[in-house]
């Protein structure tokens, strides 16, 4: 069964089959979706645990959760969708009493919906604000980083969040041309501070990745979440992660791997090599080439979820 949804083309699951398989979806089991996206990985749980499978959604974008709800309408009765950040994850299900589960997604990659958007400032393919807040109701915009910054400050940052080489040079030239207040604005800043586009990604790739880490402390999010999510799962339940970069990859890695040793691990490594999309699923969506998905089995006896 090809589980690559096309009922709602706006959105198509990255390694959906794969996180299937990862995810070990049973018939009646209780699983959790903490970047719910446009619900293409929340379908396809769904489909696959019924009879009788539940899902609990997460996103901090609204229009994520409008979306997702639209789409898994047929299951409404086996979902409960919550907009808030994952960074609640406990506290989440504490208040609705789910848990302990069969299994815990992150797909940490950007939306259909967000990327294509003209609003938020997601992408330089589209002329829009320097917002890229994934909850609107946060303050600090990406505007606020760009405008604000020492010069010292905002090639630190582009360095550390985009692992990019010559953020010292892109610094100087946003501050020299401040104030930056949209999209396209931003990335004409980069090019000019680069010295233009001369491979297959844009220039502008890894300041835009910086910003939006920062605006959205996504790294610092995604350490406490972990942690949170490995007290969620029962015994046999597994933990499926999704990164797109290296940072993101890192952490996923090295917690992974420190909760499946020691004396007393908690975990045991599904795949020891990290899954990657194939390359038919990369032709069919170039958005998934970076994607890297890793996978841990809970191997000791949970305890009761803390009402904190």
């Amino acid at each position: 069964m090809n589980l690559t949804m096309s009922a709602a083309p706006i959105h198509t699951p990255v390694l959906a089959e794969e996180t299937i398989e990862a995810l070990a979806v049973q018939p009646g089991g209780r699983y959790i979706d903490c970047t719910l996206g446009g619900g293409g990985h929340a379908a396809a749980i769904l489909e696959r645990s019924s009879p009788g499978g539940q899902l609990l959604g997460i996103d901090a974008d609204s229009d994520a959760i409008k979306l997702a709800m639209s789409r898994l309408e047929a299951y409404s009765g086996s979902t409960m969708l919550v907009n808030q950040n994952f960074i609640n994850l406990k506290a989440i299900c504490n208040k609705y009493h789910f848990f302990p589960v069969h299994g815990i997604l992150f797909d940490l990659g950007l939306s259909s919906l967000q990327l294509n958007g003209n609003d938020r400032g997601f992408s330089f393919r589209h002329d829009a604000p320097l917002d890229m807040r994934l909850n609107p109701r946060q303050q600090v915009t990406a505007a606020d980083i760009v405008n604000t910054l020492s010069e010292a400050e905002l090639a630190r940052l582009i360095k550390t969040f985009g692992e990019e080489g010559r953020s010292g040079r892109i610094a100087r030239y946003i501050v020299q041309q401040r104030p930056v207040k949209t999209t396209f604005e931003l990335a004409e800043i980069v090019e000019q501070a680069t010295g233009g586009r001369r491979g297959r990604i844009h220039p502008a790739t890894r300041t835009f990745l910086a910003l939006r880490i920062a605006v959205n402390q996504e790294l610092d999010h995604l350490k406490a979440t972990l942690e949170q999510a490995v007290d969620l799962l029962g015994l046999r339940g597994r933990l499926v992660v999704i990164s797109y970069h290296s940072l993101e990859d890192r952490i996923v890695k090295q917690f992974t791997h420190q909760e499946a040793s020691g004396e007393n691990p908690h975990l045991k490594l599904i795949n020891k090599k990290v899954i990657t999309p194939s390359l038919a699923e990369i032709h069919f969506n170039p958005r998934s080439r970076s994607a890297k998905l890793r996978a841990a089995e809970r191997i000791t006896m949970p305890k009761e979820a803390s009402s904190e």
